[in-house]
């Protein structure tokens, strides 16, 4: 296996560091495939943007927090372009609120999606990838997987879940020619960040070294990195892009 026209499957595709993450592999002259829950306006623009720079993507729906929604997902990629190779784990939700407020589902909803669907993607994806002795695996963490903000316990349990599980895997694979590692973004400049408050954008500005938001692209030219055969001595590792706000942690 090389680098060259792997097949590529992102999950969370339709906006955000996901949709970036779609356009630059499909840039990097890889097949890709994308999961969306329910935003097909989004999806449809994901499509166009990564057809101008590549081969044209496949969105699929799909729930990812389910086996059988993985298993259909990885099913009707097989069919249509083949076995994937190139796993990127971006699928996430949040559900904000304090400890003492947070109800069960929103737990369990935030920890189904954003850890489980992890480890549901992975193991389906592990078959082929042990199977062709080559794989590359890149886990969407945070850097709020080590800070732990306020209100996001459940958020920042998930990341931190990521990164532990992104370490066993690493070993676990690392004999099959097939690596793992986690990349831990700070704040990023998405819509959904566009739209809080202003004064919470400046709070988050002042903790910031670089004193500025990332772009989901700077995410995205890491994930391709990741992908590539120049990574292919890197793995079970934690790659923060946050402007500095871990620094030493």
């Amino acid at each position: 296996m090389t680098e060259e026209k792997q097949i590529a499957l992102v999950t969370g595709g339709s906006r955000g560091i996901g949709r970036e993450c779609v356009i630059e592999l499909a840039n990097a002259g890889h097949i890709v495939a994308f999961s969306y829950s329910s935003d097909v306006d989004g999806t449809n623009e994901t499509i166009k943007l990564a057809s101008e720079v590549g081969t044209a993507p496949i969105g699929i729906k799909s729930d990812v927090s389910s086996p059988e929604g993985v298993d259909q997902l990885f099913t009707e990629i097989e069919e249509k372009l083949g076995v994937v190779s190139i796993l990127v784990n971006n699928a996430g939700i949040t559900r904000d609120t304090l400890l003492m407020r947070m109800k069960d589902d929103q737990w369990d909803d935030v920890i189904q999606t954003n850890l489980t669907g992890a480890f549901y993607t992975m193991r389906r994806a592990a078959r082929n990838m042990m199977k062709n002795r080559w794989g590359r695996i890149i886990n969407i963490s945070s850097v709020n997987a080590y800070v732990g903000p306020v209100g996001q316990a459940n958020y920042a349990a998930a990341k931190a879940g990521v990164i532990g599980m992104t370490k066993s895997v690493a070993r676990e694979f690392a004999s099959r020619n097939i690596t793992a590692n986690a990349i831990a973004p700070g704040v990023i400049e998405t819509a959904m960040v566009g739209e809080t408050p202003q004064e919470w954008r400046d709070t988050m500005l002042s903790t910031i070294p670089l004193a500025r938001f990332g772009q989901p692209n700077e995410i995205a030219h890491l994930v391709v990195f990741l992908a590539s055969e120049n990574a292919s001595y890197i793995t079970g590792t934690v790659i923060p892009i946050d402007g500095g706000v871990g620094m030493g942690t």
